[in-house]
């Protein structure tokens, strides 16, 4: 017990450190993950007596994550208050694949990180502005803007986190899969044009390079691709289905009226659909139906197709 309280007593005075560092709390961390991260830091001398006060306090509970600027001169009572009150100087924020740029504006709106407005007037009108080891392909930056989590620093201009995802492109996509796109026969607009269809469409994993197959083939047979996402893409909005009087919308992103791959990408898809997108499976699909479960029933001809749409549509009203 004497050895618990002398832990304690040593453990609850500040490290004694003076310059200040930025410490990363990852998300999901534990009061014990996170003491043994700040004691590496210097920040406090006992990860278990920060555990310890973090359970006496009831605040272990509610530890957020994200960048913190620290000393050894805090208490560790003020750090722990620090992060439990999520007093960052950056923040976290996952960008999921198939996220559109205006999603992207919503969720860096919502955690008080970017301007809506400001963010998608660069995103979608200022791409040329931007310099990234590749060259932006015009005003717009869709699909360009790698899905991934990144650590946005409070108070970051909007171009600065566009600035962040174009480098992540670049340094996971146009670098490393610069031979691939070339080997292709597609630049690599097309490429990622046609993985953002992938990733609208493709809800299971494994239906990704089946999709791909599907849209390859159909482009090889000059064959409207159709792909209901990019009428979405072109209405502006989600719906859980497409009405046969959305196909009519007069979109250059109409792949229902329009021949070919839209003008650009209507998503910002992961690595996974760009990978898809190269290496199509071997199968000479032309037509996929979407299941209740969102998995894929892919078809050769037009009547295979008709009976697929029965059988999904048969499932879907059970």
């Amino acid at each position: 017990m004497a050895f618990l309280i002398a832990l304690c007593h040593v453990g609850f005075l500040p490290a004694g450190g003076g310059a200040a560092v930025v410490v990363n709390i990852p998300d999901g961390a534990s009061a014990g993950s996170i003491g043994r991260i700040l004691a590496e830091k210097g920040i406090i001398k006992s990860p278990f007596a920060f555990k310890l006060l973090a359970k006496l306090s009831g605040k272990g509970g509610r530890l957020q994550p994200g960048a913190y600027e620290l000393n050894g001169r805090m208490t560790p009572a003020a750090v722990l208050k620090k992060i439990a009150d999520g007093d960052v100087c950056a923040r976290w924020v996952t960008v999921p694949e198939g996220f559109t740029v205006r999603q992207i504006a919503d969720r860096l709106a919502a955690k008080n990180l970017a301007d809506k407005s400001r963010f998608e007037a660069f995103a979608m009108q200022g791409g040329q502005s931007f310099k990234a080891g590749f060259p932006p392909p015009g005003p717009s930056l869709e699909g360009y803007l790698f899905p991934d989590t990144y650590l946005v620093p409070e108070g970051v201009s909007e171009d600065k986190i566009i600035d962040n995802m174009l480098q992540a492109f670049y340094d996971k996509v146009a670098k490393p899969l610069q031979g691939e796109i070339a080997a292709s026969g597609m630049s690599m607009h097309q490429v990622i044009t046609l993985a953002s269809l992938i990733e609208r469409e493709a809800k299971v994993p494994e239906d990704r390079a089946l999709i791909s197959a599907v849209l390859h083939n159909r482009l090889s047979k000059n064959m409207r691709l159709q792909v209901d996402a990019t009428v979405l893409y072109s209405l502006g909005a989600h719906k859980s289905r497409v009405l046969y009087r959305d196909l009519t919308v007069d979109s250059p992103y109409n792949t229902y009226k329009n021949a070919g791959l839209p003008p650009g990408p209507i998503a910002n898809p992961g690595l996974a659909s760009i990978k898809a997108a190269l290496h199509p499976a071997d199968a000479d699909y032309l037509y996929y139906v979407a299941r209740p479960d969102g998995s894929h029933i892919f078809s050769r001809t037009i009547e295979e197709h008709a009976d697929a749409i029965k059988l999904a549509r048969r499932k879907d009203s059970h």
